[in-house]
């Protein structure tokens, strides 16, 4: 179920950037009319008597809004499904004892001198 749930939120959250994108991209610069764009001599009565300025910025906002809300959602279901990890979290407990050396054999037959050290290492 959180998984459905973050892949709507996640479609939604791209399906409202792209529209934030193309109403961007649809509205005119300062001192430019959107009708002038189409071609026509009109003075921003296209998308009706408000003028498209206010149309095209309300909707931006509106949409900027819930674009935010989906980031700071999707970041907060993000957190939830996976916690942040630390490198140590990962380390082991205990470090692993360090390799002894092989004992001499017992019966001298190794191929020391008589006045060798061997014999007065700690087993």
């Amino acid at each position: 179920m959180n998984g459905l749930v973050f892949g709507l939120l996640l479609t939604l959250h791209i399906m409202v950037g792209l529209g934030i994108i193309v109403l961007v991209l649809l509205q005119h610069g300062k001192g430019a009319d959107m009708g002038a764009a189409f071609g026509s001599g009109a003075s921003g009565s296209l998308f009706g008597a408000t003028g498209s300025a206010n149309f095209l910025s309300r909707t931006t906002a509106v949409l900027a809004a819930v674009f935010f809300v989906t980031s700071l959602s999707l970041t907060a279901m993000h957190n939830v499904r996976k916690p942040p990890s630390s490198v140590l979290d990962t380390a082991p407990a205990t470090l692993p004892a360090p390799a002894t050396p092989a004992a001499p054999a017992a019966d001298g037959g190794g191929q020391s001198a008589p006045d060798s050290k061997i014999k007065e290492i700690p087993k």
